[in-house]
């Protein structure tokens, strides 16, 4: 008994171990997993429209083609409208900084004729001209990075969907066979593939709402707003109200709290309609998250990887919940991670002679 209780904590010992240095490796590789994770998901949205025009009967190498250049132009157009547009912001930074002053000034006016005294000049000193020119040009800098990392993701996802029609035959030789091991592989694929497109399609209806919403409001920049609500939309809880601020203080230093006001019950509306009935109602049990392991996955991938982990973290949770689930040994951590709706599945009485059912088999 003694023996077995001290084979057990050294079990997990062991693997507390393990997984410290899988997490201190997977944070010092970050600046190439990362990029070549992009990849990956890039190709797994890109596959359909390759299987669709191989459907059509164009050869494997053009339809990988055609579909690879639609991906460098959607990537182009969408660097020149934000590099433009964060151009053009860093410009206009100055006017915008005397605005704020001027409105600044007001507001102590209004303050001391309350009786209220605050120190004008230190509120001022806080206004620093300098400071947002520097956070500007930190901004064209990171834009110049990610273009930088774009051309190592666009050649890396070429050459994954060059591969993508033999992998089926790779996986069969390498797994020697078994047809529930290939179908297992092809599910988690299948499963991301799911995520990640209807993910899409919401994400884009939400940056057209967004750029839509400031356009009519009269925000500046309107698309560079709607871009960013497009990408953040991928980013679970927190990206849809950092991508309301910017807009909100915009409008503020533009228009006054009136039209920012209204920006931000537009933003509420459209991430409350987007987040909480459109995308529940059209991912339905695809995801089989909880929410809190939504939240917390968003948090350690984020720690690991900085934002761009925030971005996968959805998606690879995802993927750490299917393998868990093809573990007999941890297919119980994948049931706490889960939503609870496939115990219900399991507790259904025919769900559960249908198991019973492939046991026997």
């Amino acid at each position: 008994m003694a023996v077995e209780k001290r084979a057990i904590g050294l079990r997990v010992l062991v693997t507390g171990a393990s997984v410290c240095v899988v997490v201190a490796g997977l944070r010092a590789a970050g600046p190439i997993i990362v990029p070549v994770l992009f990849s990956a998901f890039l190709a797994v949205l890109a596959i359909p429209p390759v299987t669709w025009l191989q459907k059509k009967r164009l050869p494997d190498w053009l339809a990988v083609t055609i579909v690879f250049l639609g991906v460098i132009g959607g990537f182009t157009v969408v660097s020149m409208l934000i590099g433009n547009s964060v151009a053009s912001f860093s410009e206009n930074i100055p006017e915008y900084e005397a605005r704020l002053v001027a409105m600044t000034a007001d507001w102590m006016a209004w303050f001391a004729g309350q009786g209220i005294d605050i120190s004008t000049d230190a509120l001022l000193a806080q206004i620093d001209a300098g400071r947002a020119a520097d956070f500007a040009g930190t901004m064209v800098a990171s834009v110049g990075s990610l273009l930088s990392d774009t051309a190592f993701v666009l050649l890396t996802t070429a050459f994954i969907l060059a591969e993508a029609a033999g992998l089926p035959r790779k996986l069969q030789a390498a797994l020697g066979g078994p047809d529930a091991d290939i179908e297992r592989f092809s599910g988690i694929i299948n499963d991301i593939q799911e995520y990640l497109s209807i993910k899409t399609k919401i994400s884009v209806v939400t940056g057209l709402m967004a750029w839509l919403l400031c356009f009519a409001v009269g925000v500046d920049y309107p698309v560079l707003w709607g871009v960013l609500a497009f990408f953040l939309n991928y980013i679970p809880t927190l990206g849809s109200i950092i991508a309301a601020l910017p807009p909100v203080l915009l409008s503020f230093v533009q228009f006054g709290w009136e039209r920012s006001v209204v920006v931000l019950i537009g933003f509420l509306a459209i991430n409350t309609i987007m987040g909480n009935v459109v995308e529940p109602k059209v991912m339905g049990k695809r995801l089989g998250l909880s929410s809190l392991v939504v939240f917390l996955s968003l948090v350690f991938w984020g720690w690991i990887w900085g934002p761009l982990g925030m971005f996968l973290s959805v998606p690879l949770t995802m993927v750490v919940k299917i393998l868990l689930e093809n573990s007999d040994d941890l297919k119980w951590i994948a049931v706490l991670l889960g939503s609870g709706a496939e115990m219900e599945h399991r507790l259904e009485p025919g769900a559960a002679g249908g198991s019973e059912a492939e046991a026997k088999a």
